[in-house]
C-alpha cells in the first residue's frame, strides 16, 4: 500500500515538473535564484570591493607629489591643447567653445578609462582568482568605481570652466547624476563583456584601441554634428550611444535646458541593452576564466 502511495505521489511530482518546464516557470525560477544568488555575492563582498577600489586609486597616483589633483589637471591641460587646436576652425559656429569641449570630452575620457581598465580585470587578479571563491565580476566592478570617482573630482574641473567662461548655471545643472547614472551602466556592460573576452582573446586589448579611436572621432566631441554629412551624421544621432550622453550632458550644462526625451531614452535603452547583455556574456564564460588566466 505504501509503495503505491509512494509511486502515486512520485507520478503526481513528475506532471508537476513536466509542467513548469513547458509552462517555462521552473527555467524562470532558476534563473531568478541565479540572479538573487548574485546579488547576494555582491552585498556579501562588499567590503572586498571597497579594498579594491581604494587599491586602485592608490596604485593610480602611486608617487605621483599632486596626487587626486591630477584628476582635475590632466582633463584641463588636455581641454586647453584641444581648444587651441580646435576654436580656430569652429568658433564661429560653437560660442563658448571650451566649455562645449569639455563637456564631451569630460564623458567620452571616462567611458575611454573604464573599460580600458575593465579590460585587465580578470587578467590581473588570476592568482586570487586561483586561490579562492570571489565573486568574478568584483574585480570588474571595481575598477568603474575607481574611475567614477575620478570622474567626481574631474567635475570640479568643469565648474571651474564654467566660472571662467562666464557660463550661466542653470538648476538642470543638479541632473548630472541622472546622466552619468546612464553612461556608467552602459561602460559596465560594455566593460563585462570586454573583460570575459580579454581571457580568451587577448587581441582584445589591441582591437581595442583602433575601436576607441574611431569612436572618438565619431563623437561630436570637438566638433558640432553638423559638420558631419548629413548620411553619417544621421547615423551618428541615431546609432552611437555615446552621442545620447554628449548631447543630454550638453543640454544640462551648456544649454541649461532639460535634455530632449528622444535622447533620454535612447541613453537610458542603450544602457540597459549593454548591461544585459555584457552581463550575460560574462555569466556565461567565467566558470571557463580559471583555465585560461
Amino acid at each position: 500500500m505504501q509503495k503505491k502511495q509512494a509511486e502515486n505521489n512520485g507520478t503526481k511530482s513528475c506532471k508537476a515538473n513536466n509542467g513548469e518546464l513547458l509552462s517555462g516557470k521552473g527555467a524562470d525560477n532558476t534563473g531568478m535564484k541565479k540572479w538573487r544568488g548574485h546579488l547576494r555575492d555582491f552585498f556579501h563582498y562588499r567590503d572586498l570591493l571597497r579594498l579594491l577600489v581604494k587599491r586602485d586609486i592608490k596604485l593610480k597616483y602611486r608617487r605621483s607629489v599632486l596626487g587626486y589633483l591630477w584628476s582635475v589637471l590632466d582633463p584641463l591641460l588636455s581641454m586647453i591643447v584641444m581648444a587651441v587646436v580646435f576654436s580656430a576652425m569652429f568658433r564661429e559656429n560653437i560660442e563658448n567653445y571650451p566649455l562645449y569641449l569639455f563637456c564631451g570630452q569630460l564623458l567620452f575620457n571616462f567611458f575611454r578609462a573604464s573599460t580600458s581598465m575593465a579590460i585587465h580585470s580578470i587578467t590581473s587578479n588570476g592568482a586570487i582568482i586561483k586561490k579562492a571563491y570571489v565573486p568574478k565580476y568584483i574585480f570588474t566592478f571595481s575598477r568603474l568605481i575607481s574611475t567614477l570617482i575620478d570622474l567626481l573630482f574631474t567635475m570640479l574641473a568643469l565648474l571651474l570652466i564654467m566660472l571662467a567662461t562666464g557660463a550661466e548655471f542653470s538648476p538642470y545643472n543638479l541632473l548630472f547624476p541622472f546622466v552619468l547614472l546612464q553612461l556608467f551602466l552602459f561602460s559596465l556592460g560594455f566593460g563585462l563583456f570586454l573583460a570575459q573576452a580579454n581571457v580568451f582573446f587577448r587581441d582584445i586589448q589591441y582591437i581595442y584601441n583602433a575601436l576607441m579611436m574611431a569612436w572618438m572621432y565619431l563623437t561630436p566631441i570637438f566638433y558640432p554634428l553638423e559638420a558631419l554629412p548629413r548620411g553619417v551624421a544621421v547615423a551618428v544621432a541615431r546609432w552611437n550611444p555615446m552621442y545620447y550622453y554628449v548631447r543630454q550632458f550638453r543640454d544640462i550644462f551648456y544649454t541649461g535646458i532639460w535634455p530632449e526625451t528622444d535622447m533620454i531614452a535612447a541613453g537610458c535603452a542603450a544602457a540597459l541593452v549593454m548591461l544585459i547583455f555584457g552581463s550575460a556574456a560574462f555569466i556565461r564564460t567565467q566558470s571557463r576564466f580559471i583555465l585560461y588566466i
